[in-house]
């Protein structure tokens, strides 16, 4: 087939379906009306010969010609918006835009106050929209709807292109009237109650099961490679609530340094160094394929980077 007689916009159309596996889901991203977008399929059952998508009982799944086709025809895509992408750098001054971005309240309390206070001087005109990870799918990620993620991440699709934000330490946060702080040895930690806190990656998050050391993180894990076990009376996946439940005078909560450092000045409460070696976690920010050479995107990246930097050399 003669290339010139082929209408490369069938391409967009055929990733949009791909992607959404929905024609009416798709002609929406596209800003297309949904007979519009019907007709595009048509025609690209004609150009490839097979029906590409096929209405199922789990709605409209992809052929297997399809299947081969999407990688093909991301790449070609990746590559044309590579090509016209505008030279010149993002105005980040005068632009009036939402960025979206999915954070940990962990980095959202850390990370974004700093962040926040250079965006007002540098770009007035830009808005946060921040999600929570319960709010996002590595679907979403992929598909460019959430500009980039922050968070602390035990796996992640192998396309998505991802960064270091900085490496952390643990602390322990206990009341000021917590007994322990006497003596704040290894055996007096495994006496007390703890409150555990964390939330790793991203989606609708499942319950904890305490026996489960390695799913259980960096704490308990150090804490098994020495044959111990801590008494955890609280799982939260909050990290501001975790830090609350602290003021209360027999709990320990072990957190990230940074998080920990955000009571300095709580009276209540008092930061110490936690009786054992804990590996230091890193936090990361990842993004989509899609967004790699998106001016405003890796603004954004380079800023956070940038700031996240600052705050760990100022810990």
């Amino acid at each position: 087939m003669n290339i010139n007689r082929v209408d490369l916009n069938l391409l967009v159309y055929l990733d949009a379906l791909l992607r959404e596996r929905n024609v009416t889901q798709a002609a929406n991203t596209l800003n297309l009306s949904q007979p519009a977008m019907s007709n595009g399929l048509r025609r690209l059952r004609v150009l490839f010969d097979d029906p590409l998508l096929v209405r199922t009982s789990d709605g409209m799944t992809p052929t297997e010609r399809a299947l081969e086709l999407e990688p093909q025809v991301r790449d070609i895509l990746e590559k044309v918006d590579r090509a016209v992408q505008p030279i010149a750098e993002f105005d980040s001054a005068n632009t009036e835009r939402v960025f979206r971005i999915m954070a940990s309240d962990y980095a959202e309390s850390t990370l974004l106050p700093a962040l926040l206070g250079k965006l007002r001087s540098q770009a007035p005109g830009v808005i946060l929209d921040i999600m929570t990870p319960s709010d996002v799918s590595f679907l979403d990620v992929e598909r460019g709807k959430i500009d980039m993620v922050i968070n602390r991440f035990d796996s992640m699709p192998q396309s998505f292109h991802q960064i270091t934000v900085w490496n952390d330490t643990f602390s322990c946060l206990l009341s000021a009237d917590n007994p322990l702080l006497k003596s704040f040895t290894l055996e007096n930690y495994l006496k007390a109650q703890h409150v555990w806190v964390s939330k790793t990656g991203m989606g609708v998050g499942v319950g904890v099961d305490p026996a489960d050391v390695q799913r259980l993180g960096w704490v308990d894990v150090a804490l098994n490679k020495l044959g111990k076990k801590r008494q955890i009376a609280v799982f939260t996946r909050h990290y501001q609530a975790a830090m609350i439940l602290a003021e209360q005078n027999d709990l320990v909560v072990t957190l990230p340094t940074l998080a920990a450092q955000l009571q300095v000045n709580n009276p209540k409460l008092v930061i110490k160094t936690p009786p054992i070696d804990i590996a230091p976690l890193e936090l990361k920010m990842a993004w989509s394929p899609l967004l790699q050479h998106n001016p405003a995107n890796r603004w954004l990246r380079k800023l956070i980077v940038e700031t996240g930097r600052e705050i760990s050399w100022e810990h």
